[in-house]
């Protein structure tokens, strides 16, 4: 039989549609993104000649980013920066970079993106200025094709402002602390930030997926071209797709929409953070000329006025803690395994959520709260037009708000983990009528780019006369700082509102330390201004008693929020200890103590708390040591849970069976002291669950070295933390052992922080020493490039035994 043309179109069409829908995990990716934090130079100072591509760059350092210069520097009490940014300096550095590029990439469209640089950064290339970025925590890019010399050298320079002090309430760190790529694209090709998706219907048996996806045309001609969305499973497998024929003019945008669905999703929760990823592909005349990939986590909440927050159809509290983005030792510096192991301890305690506060957080950060199942209150500033310190963002906003907010949303809009919009924090036009229009101009701003979520603000009143953000009206989810006691006034007072602790508690603890008796609670200072007497050596008791004049203490604060089934949960004020904000504390205190954990990652005693609480995992936490002066009383706290009773134990004597009371998260005996054993048991009808020990130690004698992991990647990026405790010679930690450790590491790593979480310490966080506190310290060490052993080898030089441990590189 004889086919006609048309007919052997139509045949042509339908297998040339087969194809492209069969090989959606074949597909060679076009889409060039090549890391460019290699080989930098950079100085110190203020060099306009630094774009000229004749500079003499021999005296300038070469070095990898994500860069924090500020870190690298000596405390000191004059830094203009002053105790919110840890008493380090700031000041203005340049950064360049030659580079080639190849003669084929002429026909692309090539751009640099930037993850994040503090601040005030204007990029140059080739001489030629791209434009500046004043906010030092929004993703940003430039296009550079124009300017470029294909197949020659090429330069990059960027300036970095970070002069103007003070200006910010927390430390920034100064420099391109965040990574850098390189974007090469055909022509036509998907924009930056340029897809949506949204899960509109979502069951056990299927999930509808709505996405939207921004194609960009370059050419100076219209383009004909197939537009193909695939979903695929972590398996790298296809479990839904589409493709049509789509137009496009020449220079211009298009949005085209594609409407999926998955069958037996697997859902994304904070147990099970089941991720997918869609891939986007466009061909023109059969030939693939863009490929870009978007995550997606299927999964529906919902915030509710009397029940609370559920997520995917089931009851969930919101069990979270606030954040800022500094990484301890690191500074700034954005490191995903750093970020990775802060969120591993967290998760061990039963985090389930994280608050960025208050700022854009990394795009590591963000995708790893995806992948290990955080939900995420994603924050977009500190400060509106008012300011908080003399050069804040309130001297930018004017310009630069609506582009840093629709910037913000469009990067993160796609990340499962994303449940809220905050549009800030504790912002001063809460008291002022202006706060009404700002906010509904804000709110709007979202919504026209995402309606799937609520936008919330973290708010310090809850008097609604006084609050003109909440009288704006604008707000899905109202979030409250502090003041616990008078959450039970809420359904009350904000009758049919959605609301959320968006933060609480700011207690204050020194790793180790104790003061007796534990049984009053503190607030230091009593009020603002106030003066108090703390402790001579900068510390603050790790019992849960001491807490500042506006907050509470982890035990109240939880006490009252699991109460109250229409609060959708917390956010604990701080994870971790972070750079700068020392209350109650002035100089040399340089970091906070409101953490659960402290800045070097080592958990306080109140860690244990949380994870009897938010966990279902047997817990059973004794604690001070057990070195203390004969016949001292000494308060010893218990922390557990599956059990009903504790009994202590000293030295074989029993002390006695106790229970928590009423609503009580603690139990506690008050000892007097004598050297040997102290021993906890925990029963549930009277059958053991759990048993634990701590003796009295002797005699600083050892060294013992735990690394987090056994290998890290030959990628010049990865980490390895090793902890080091001070020992007696049976292994039991020495707590009041301050020995300086002398660290040398050889072979595939090199040595790149340490730290003892100490707040008031000023030793540099980049020497090759460090001194222990409360017996213990850590080490960080990453790859350098090269595919050897690690070891690292500690020792005192005091008569106490020196340790090696090794790390594999792979």
């Amino acid at each position: 039989m004889k086919l006609h043309k048309n007919v052997l179109h139509k045949v042509g069409s339908a297998i040339l549609l087969l194809f492209l829908i069969s090989c959606a995990t074949l597909e060679k990716k076009i889409r060039i993104i090549e890391d460019f934090n290699e080989n930098w130079n950079f100085k110190l100072g203020d060099y306009p000649n630094a774009i000229h591509s004749d500079l003499n760059t021999s005296d300038w350092r070469i070095l990898q980013l994500p860069h924090d210069w500020s870190i690298e520097a000596a405390f000191n009490k004059e830094n203009p920066t002053k105790q919110a940014q840890a008493f380090l300096p700031a000041g203005m550095g340049w950064y360049r970079k030659t580079f080639t590029l190849p003669e084929n990439w002429a026909t692309k469209t090539v751009s640099i993106e930037f993850d994040g640089v503090f601040k005030n950064s204007e990029v140059f290339i080739n001489g030629h200025s791209l434009g500046i970025r004043p906010n030092g925590y929004i993703s940003f890019g430039y296009e550079l094709s124009q300017y470029l010399n294909f197949g020659k050298e090429n330069v990059i320079a960027v300036k970095v402002d970070n002069d103007a002090q003070p200006n910010s309430r927390w430390y920034t760190g100064s420099g391109i602390y965040r990574n850098v790529r390189l974007v090469a694209s055909e022509k036509l090709h998907v924009a930056k930030w340029g897809t949506f998706v949204t899960t509109p219907e979502v069951s056990a048996a299927k999930a509808s997926v709505h996405f939207e996806v921004t194609i960009e045309n370059k050419n100076e001609v219209p383009k004909e071209f197939k537009l193909k969305t695939s979903i695929l499973d972590a398996n790298n497998q296809e479990v839904a797709n589409v493709v049509t024929t789509e137009k496009i003019g020449a220079n211009t945008n298009s949005t085209k929409i594609h409407n999926l669905v998955v069958n037996q999703p697997k859902l994304w929760d904070t147990e099970n953070p089941n991720l997918y990823k869609i891939v986007t592909t466009i061909y023109e005349n059969s030939k693939t000329v863009d490929n870009y990939e978007t995550p997606l986590g299927i999964r529906s909440f919902n915030f509710d006025a009397e029940k609370g927050f559920s997520l995917n159809g089931v009851p969930t509290k919101i069990l979270g803690v606030c954040l800022h983005h500094d990484n301890g030792a690191l500074g700034a510096v954005a490191n995903k395994a750093a970020i990775k192991r802060k969120l591993t301890i967290l998760k061990e305690m039963g985090t389930n959520a994280i608050r960025m506060a208050h700022n854009p957080a990394s795009l590591e950060m963000m995708q790893l709260c995806d992948e290990m199942g955080f939900i995420v209150q994603d924050e977009f500033t500190d400060v509106w037009k008012k300011k908080k310190v003399t050069n804040d963002y309130h001297k930018d906003w004017d310009a630069w708000h609506k582009q840093d907010l629709e910037d913000f949303i469009k990067r993160d809009r796609n990340y499962p983990s994303v449940m809220m919009w905050s549009i800030g924090n504790e912002i001063r036009e809460q008291f002022d009528s202006t706060g009404i229009a700002i906010t509904r101009e804000l709110a709007q701003i979202v919504k026209s780019l995402d309606t799937t979520r609520p936008v919330t603000s973290a708010l310090t009143e809850n008097v609604i006369a006084k609050n003109f953000i909440y009288q704006s009206g604008a707000l899905d989810l109202l979030g409250f700082n502090y003041k616990h006691e008078d959450y039970k006034d809420f359904p009350t007072r904000f009758k049919g509102q959605k609301i959320l602790a968006s933060e609480s508690v700011s207690a204050l603890e020194t790793r180790g330390h104790y003061d007796f008796p534990s049984d009053g609670i503190k607030a230091w200072p009593p009020k603002y201004g106030a003066g108090f007497d703390g402790n001579a050596d900068w510390t603050v008791s790790a019992y849960d008693q001491v807490q500042s004049y506006w907050g509470t203490t982890h035990e109240a604060n939880w006490k009252t929020i699991k109460k109250q089934d229409f609060m959708a949960g917390t956010f604990i004020w701080t994870g971790f200890d972070y750079l700068g904000e020392p209350d109650p504390y002035p100089y040399p205190a340089r970091s906070s103590y409101f953490g659960i954990v402290d800045l070097a990652g080592l958990p306080k005693d109140v860690y244990y708390m949380y994870q009897s609480e938010w966990t279902t995992k047997p817990v059973l936490h004794i604690f001070p040591h057990w070195n203390w002066t004969s016949g001292q009383e000494v308060d010893v706290w218990a922390y557990y849970n599956n059990a009903d009773q504790v009994e202590l134990f000293l030295n074989g004597k029993s002390l006695g069976v106790k229970s928590k009371q009423n609503d009580d998260l603690h139990i506690s005996w008050r000892v007097k002291f004598e050297p040997g054993i102290i021993k906890a048991i925990s029963r549930k009808k009277g059958v053991v669950v759990l048993e634990k020990v701590i003796h009295t130690a002797g005699a600083a004698s050892k060294i013992a070295l735990i690394a987090d992991k056994t290998t890290i990647k030959n990628d010049t990026y990865d980490l390895v933390y090793v902890t080091v405790s001070i020992t007696d010679a049976d292994g039991n930690l020495v707590p009041n052992a301050n020995d300086l450790i002398q660290f040398e590491v050889t072979g595939g790593g090199k040595l790149v922080g340490v730290d003892n979480g100490y707040q008031a310490g000023l030793d540099s966080f980049k020497a090759n020493s460090c001194k222990v506190y409360n017996g213990k310290c850590i080490a960080i060490i990453q790859s350098n490039g090269k595919k050897e052993k690690i070891q690292l080898k500690a020792s005192t030089g005091n008569g106490i035994n020196a340790a090696t441990i090794e790390v594999g590189v792979q």
